[in-house]
């Protein structure tokens, strides 16, 4: 049987990460699944749980006045989900909607923490993996924005 162990050693995120603290990840983990269609996270809701996904994929998506829901990336095999957990306000900033039927590990954001402030290496080596999640997911975005015809800030009519 594979044990949740066995599935955060075996997850790209985890990788080079010590066996003694993925085996304490596995302490805050369970098996999460959704049903496509299913919310595995609702903006504006409280952020406890970090997503790594193994199968299926999901639409992150942000809600924009006038328009909606509005795709911002899509989430799949091998990626994270969530980390609004480790930052305050601790409220999720966007809406993830399973696609496929999607399983994932659910880390327990409050016990990771926890694990962390205990372990400040550990703590810091996570840290350092969530911010190069958030710098590639910046990036992705920062180059959609930049394919689109947007004029300039300040270019509109009456500026000098």
């Amino acid at each position: 049987m594979v044990t949740d162990f066995d599935l955060l050693a075996a997850h790209p995120f985890l990788t080079g990460v010590q066996p003694r603290f993925v085996e304490r990840l596995a302490r805050c983990a369970r098996r999460a699944t959704a049903r496509a269609g299913e919310h595995l996270i609702i903006e504006g809701e409280a952020a406890d749980t970090c997503y790594l996904l193994r199968e299926g994929s999901a639409e992150l998506t942000a809600r924009v006045a006038g328009r909606g829901a509005v795709v911002v990336d899509v989430i799949g095999r091998g990626q994270v989900l969530g980390w609004s957990w480790l930052f305050p306000p601790r409220r999720w900033h966007f809406s993830a909607v399973a696609v496929e039927p999607v399983l994932a590990i659910a880390l327990d954001g409050p016990r990771v923490r926890g694990l962390c402030d205990t372990e400040p290496a550990f703590g810091y080596d996570l840290t350092n993996r969530f911010l190069a999640v958030m710098l590639q997911r910046m990036q992705v975005t920062r180059m959609r924005l930049l394919s689109q015809d947007i004029a300039p800030s300040g270019s509109g009519a009456g500026s000098p």
